[in-house]
């Protein structure tokens, strides 16, 4: 904490006025992590339906393959010392992929019945971006995001 209120410019007392504890700067750190990711994956206005799902899947594995140890340590890490939930880490990732989710039934056009299918192929997405190469051909990005694109597709008219 004294290394984040040096380069904050701040004094620790003052860290700790807008942070009471360490899980607590932690965890507003994940929020802002998160809202950072849907911010850089959101579709531009005016795209709807496989348009919209095909610059978010793009961006999306932009984002992790740009940022992958970021991505990992937010969805996979935890403080130093303290159990999985008492970070509060576990409730941001299960956020930033309810608010994916949401976006996807909003700009694919789907309905809300339909959320739990949507919310399985988020992790899907998540999954194909974490398990393939960084380095990849513009080939092989247009692949990846089809295949994610077309499983939505197969998916919902299963």
């Amino acid at each position: 904490m004294d290394e984040v209120a040096a380069e904050a410019g701040v004094s620790r007392g003052l860290l700790f006025h807008y942070f009471p504890s360490k899980t607590a700067y932690h965890r507003a750190v994940v929020e802002a992590a998160g809202r950072r990711v849907m911010r850089n994956v959101r579709p531009d206005d005016g795209l709807a339906g496989e348009a919209a799902l095909t610059q978010m899947v793009e961006r999306f594995v932009e984002q992790v393959d740009r940022r992958r140890e970021f991505y990992l340590a937010l969805v996979y890490g935890q403080l130093p010392g303290s159990g999985p939930d008492e970070s509060g880490q576990g409730a941001a990732v299960a956020t930033l992929r309810s608010a994916f989710t949401d976006l996807a039934i909003e700009r694919g056009g789907f309905r809300l019945a339909q959320r739990p299918l949507v919310h399985g192929w988020v992790a899907y997405v998540e999954d194909r971006a974490l398990q393939s190469p960084v380095e990849k051909s513009p080939r092989q990005r247009r692949a990846l995001v089809d295949q994610c694109v077309s499983a939505l597709t197969r998916l919902l008219t299963s």
